[in-house]
């Protein structure tokens, strides 16, 4: 007879319970944090007369992730957007960290998760509609484009 599982498995991960980093300093409180991937290509090839198509892995791609947040006059990002925008090539590549924490309260709740992309630098950024008719809250989204990332 099989052995019988006795760990708890627990309640899923909230995907609510996050914050950004930037060089280790929290870049503010966003909405969402998406594009976090990661691809890794396939290199067919097929030796001589053998007639199965072979596959080994290829190239990794890791995905641009995207920030958005109700907008701020003045944030962290800004002088680094700032900066990548006027500065001919010549900004700061930065490491930036998701921090995922647990599903109690976010002032006292555990980090569980991080990932740490690094060599980052802002790839885009756009503001939402302006709209006399509406009270949405303005917001913006910045797309980082990252070299790596790593899980701690």
């Amino acid at each position: 007879m099989p052995a019988r599982r006795t760990e708890a498995f627990g309640d899923p991960v909230g995907n609510y319970n996050f914050k950004v980093e930037i060089e280790g300093i929290e870049a503010g409180h966003f909405t969402s944090v998406d594009g976090l991937s990661i691809e890794q290509e396939v290199i067919e090839y097929q030796n001589g007369d053998d007639p199965l198509l072979r596959k080994r892995p290829g190239r990794v791609k890791y995905g641009d992730i995207t920030l958005k947040k109700g907008y701020l006059a003045t944030t962290i990002l800004n002088e680094w957007i700032e900066q990548a925008r006027c500065g001919n090539g010549a900004y700061e590549r930065k490491a930036v960290s998701v921090v995922l924490h647990d599903n109690s309260d976010p002032g006292s709740g555990g980090e569980i998760k991080r990932w740490n992309c690094q060599q980052c630098f802002p790839k885009s950024w756009k503001m939402s509609s302006l709209d006399g008719k509406g009270n949405d809250v303005l917001t913006e989204e910045i797309v980082i484009a990252i070299e790596y990332f790593e899980e701690a």
